[in-house]
């Protein structure tokens, strides 16, 4: 029977780069799919992950219709094995029911991958809908981590590496994404629970990566070695 499968997750889980594996996997096996996104990274009509890797896709804006377009399609001798739909998370509900439409009058699989939650842990509309509708909802196995090591889970917006709780929801950009009206980076970033409740970002923890001459042991800053 087709499904509707909802694989969600954090940012940095993977999600793309399983949508574009799940393409590869299929089209390999000789069947046709249709990919669709919303305001990927990469641009209008494109999906993306961070690895690099990148195909084009139908971009499912503001009052697209999932079902009347695979019908469309359908009908001029087009075919579609199955559905692939990236950033669901930015989808309305409205759209959300139309891929749950595709599959139970179409007959076509569709899967699903977004974002749960935005960064101030509420529900995106399209990934609630997803919740409520899919057959499955999938976990992705690979796991982001906090700057201090632990699982990450939620998602966190940063202004000038300072954590912030309020502003529009959907802010198109990646992990740095752009500016702020005051001129500061605006960024995003995966904490686990306690450090995103606690709003203790990397950049505020000065947990940033090491820098490579930690250690200088050159000639008179090398220190002296004693042993007992």
């Amino acid at each position: 029977m087709p499904e509707l499968v909802f694989f969600a997750g954090t940012m940095d889980c993977g999600k793309s780069t399983l949508a574009l594996q799940i393409q590869h996997n299929r089209s390999a096996r000789g069947l046709s799919g249709m990919i669709f996104t919303r305001n990927d990274r990469a641009g209008e009509g494109r999906l993306s992950s961070r690895l690099g890797l990148v195909t084009e896709a139908v971009e499912a804006g503001e009052g697209f219709d999932f079902h009347a377009h695979l019908v469309r399609h359908l009908t001029s001798g087009g075919r579609t094995d199955y559905v692939i739909a990236d950033e669901a998370q930015f989808l309305d509900p409205g759209q959300v029911d139309q891929l749950a439409c595709v599959v139970d009058d179409l007959g076509i699989d569709v899967f699903a991958f977004g974002i749960t939650t935005d960064f101030r842990t509420r529900l995106f509309p399209g990934s609630q809908r997803l919740i409520e509708l899919a057959d499955r909802i999938e976990s992705l196995q690979v796991e982001a981590l906090c700057w201090c090591g632990a699982r990450a889970t939620h998602n966190a917006r940063t202004v000038g590496g300072r954590m912030v709780v309020e502003g529009a929801q959907v802010v198109v950009g990646d992990v740095a994404g752009g500016r702020s009206a005051a001129g500061e980076d605006v960024g995003y970033e995966v904490l686990c629970r306690r450090h995103h409740r606690r709003r203790l970002t990397a950049a505020t923890a000065r947990a940033g990566a090491l820098s490579p001459d930690v250690l200088p042991v050159d000639g008179a800053d090398a220190p002296a070695l004693h042993r007992g």
